[in-house]
């Protein structure tokens, strides 16, 4: 078994930077305010909460070298049975002005199946050899905590920056009559990006945001992700509302003899809560 712990300097500088920004904004956001007759009825909040229903496809690839012994290149498909399911995120976001947002959101990604091996798989250092029954368990956890700042904000949309760091928690145990093993690494990964949202009618609102990082690899440690959102949403008032889009997740890490990746993309529905 093996836990491996990411270096946090990254995502220290992220946090130090959300920190400086969340100093600067309560002055900044008593500016440039427009009468709420102009501006779109999705964006008349000061607090906005969400909850999404992903249906994504997975891909998935995790290895796990131990006493000099390397690991199998394991698909969690192919080799543990898996299948897509669906998948929940939380997300908040905080406004003190029209241009400031501070975001927070959270997706767990749990998969689990009982099965049989169809090859030998050889996970920290221990050969499951092929036949043999297994129960496997896969997460892909990450919290997200960002400022956004929109630099344009018209009665049309906005357009904006944001700045992030990314907690991300992968782990994949399996269990068999023989043996037990699993691996973990955990690590934050900062993050930038765009967003940029039109109003064709002040009910419904298009989105697009991209984000993203590539942690150069440092002492055997790295980490890259890209994420890409498209969707649109209906207020039926500045209240209650409901969203629908197309989101696109590619991640990787290396951890000193571990590595793995993840890549979803599908369809979701949303609701959304604003006061």
């Amino acid at each position: 078994m093996r836990r491996v712990f990411l270096p946090r300097a990254a995502g220290l500088a992220a946090g130090a930077v959300l920190i400086w920004l969340a100093s600067i904004t309560p002055a900044a956001a008593q500016y440039g305010r427009p009468s709420m007759s102009e501006v779109p009825v999705g964006e008349q909040y000061h607090v906005e909460a969400l909850f999404d229903f992903w249906a994504p496809g997975m891909t998935a690839n995790v290895s796990s070298e131990s006493l000099g012994i390397l690991g199998s290149e394991i698909d969690v498909k192919a080799d543990l049975g898996y299948v897509d399911k669906k998948i929940g995120e939380f997300r908040f976001v905080l406004r003190p002005g029209r241009k400031h947002k501070f975001r927070i959101a959270y997706m767990p990604v749990r998969y689990s199946a009982d099965s049989i091996l169809n090859r030998t798989l050889v996970f920290n250092g221990i050969a499951f050899k092929v036949g043999l029954p297994i129960q496997s368990e896969f997460k892909w956890d990450t919290w997200r905590l960002g400022y956004e700042y929109d630099f344009v904000a018209r009665d049309w949309g906005f357009v904006g920056f944001f700045v992030e760091a990314r907690e991300t928690s992968v782990r994949l145990s399996l269990n068999s009559p023989i043996d037990s093993e699993f691996t973990e690494a955990r690590g934050p990964v900062p993050a930038i990006g765009g967003v940029v949202r039109v109003y064709p009618h002040k009910n419904v609102g298009i989105t697009a945001e991209f984000g993203g990082f590539n942690l150069p690899e440092v002492n055997n440690y790295k980490g890259d992700f890209f994420d890409y959102d498209i969707s649109g949403t209906v207020s039926f008032n500045r209240y209650v509302g409901v969203q629908a889009g197309y989101r696109s997740l590619d991640g990787s890490y290396i951890a000193k003899h571990d590595n793995g990746s993840l890549k979803l993309d599908g369809l979701y529905f949303a609701g959304v809560v604003r006061f």
